[in-house]
């Protein structure tokens, strides 16, 4: 868990631009240290349930999900590494959907914190 836990800003994704990612609100992806987190982007909202490890000593989880889409019940599974950047790449599933890659960095000043 540790260097994960807190809220980062979702920079990219592999199939959507950043204007469409934070069309509600930034996206976002947070970690509550407690084996639980949430995720927003687009019109998609997610809480997530977390196992968390390391790979090749660098932090590691992988989560199922559940939320919602646009008011629809959606669900996934997904995954984020800690980069020796300090910046998260991960992948998220939808089931029977979707699926894209992400990256994340650290909420700074500079980035809104709306994202709750």
């Amino acid at each position: 868990m540790a260097g994960l836990a807190g809220r980062w800003r979702i920079v990219a994704m592999d199939l959507w631009d950043q204007e469409a990612i934070d069309l509600v609100r930034p996206g976002f992806i947070a970690f509550t240290g407690k084996g639980t987190g949430e995720f927003g982007f687009i019109a998609v909202r997610g809480e997530m349930d977390c196992h968390f490890t390391q790979r090749d000593g660098r932090p590691f989880v992988e989560f199922s999900w559940v939320g919602s889409d646009e008011g629809d019940e959606v669900s996934g599974r997904g995954w984020v590494e800690l980069g020796k950047d300090g910046a998260l790449t991960g992948h998220l599933f939808f089931h029977r959907g979707d699926d894209s890659g992400f990256r994340a960095v650290p909420f700074t000043a500079k980035h809104s914190r709306d994202g709750r």
